[in-house]
């Protein structure tokens, strides 16, 4: 039987390499940079918004349980917030995802802490989001793939191109195991409190270690994991700037 030919301008199927999901990682990640090289900590968290939602929900939550003493009215507040931040993106035409993602979150951790009855609860799954993490990143920097070189090299124009370097690989390493201490910070300040049943002080040190801390570990790791012998990387905090970039930047947009 004659071998089937295959038409001169017939091109052969293409499946999704390793970079495809890593690069549509970093998109997702919503790590960015501006044109003049800086990263962009405020907008890698969502901007205005994103500390919006990342905060008010758990702000009402803690302010309604203060005040009242009652877990109800925290509950609702909390969840009545956040519904309201999907309503506005709804309105906004955002994607589905975005509009429903941070409302689930707050839903998750209402439902938790309704079926205990315990206030301390509705901070429960965070430390388990964070323990996830924690393995994650561990796991990636042991098999050489380091979760910042992902989210960084994309965003620096790099693509892949730093695991042949030991020195870019070593360097993203150093910037995942920031990440990592963030983490493990959250936990070993919050745990203690949540043990101790300390629901003011547990609410409050996790508004505060949430997107506001991981803002600073994100733009640390940022700097220690620049270029070598290039223009030095830098990061825009509240308006600061420091530092320049290198590199084309595709153009992506990124909780406790």
């Amino acid at each position: 039987m004659a071998e089937e030919q295959r038409p001169d301008n017939e091109q052969p199927e293409s499946h999704p390499s390793l970079g495809d999901f890593a690069g549509a990682y970093a998109a997702r990640s919503g790590i960015s940079r501006g044109e003049d090289g800086r990263i962009d900590v405020l907008q890698s968290v969502g901007g205005g918004r994103g500390l919006a939602e990342s905060i008010l929900p758990g702000l009402v939550f803690l302010v309604a349980f203060t005040i009242a003493g009652q877990l109800g009215p925290a509950l609702v507040g909390s969840v009545a917030m956040a519904a309201v931040f999907t309503i506005v993106r709804l309105v906004q035409r955002s994607s589905a995802v975005q509009a429903f993602s941070g409302l689930v979150g707050v839903a998750i951790c209402a439902f938790v802490a309704n079926s205990t009855g315990q206030p301390k609860d509705y901070f429960l799954t965070g430390f388990f989001t964070n323990a996830a993490y924690i393995a994650a990143m561990a796991v990636s920097v042991f098999i050489r793939w380091p979760l910042a070189g992902l989210l960084f090299g994309f965003v620096r124009g790099e693509g892949l191109d730093w695991r042949a370097d030991r020195r870019r690989v070593r360097r993203y390493n150093v910037a995942t195991w920031i990440l990592v201490a963030v983490m493990v910070l959250r936990l070993v300040v919050q745990v203690p409190l949540y043990l101790a049943d300390n629901v003011v002080a547990l609410g409050t040190t996790r508004l505060i270690m949430g997107l506001p801390l991981y803002a600073l570990g994100l733009w640390l790791a940022w700097l220690v994991s620049r270029p070598g012998g290039g223009p030095v990387d830098g990061g825009t905090v509240a308006g600061g700037t420091v530092g320049g970039g290198a590199g084309p930047v595709p153009g992506p947009r990124n909780e406790d």
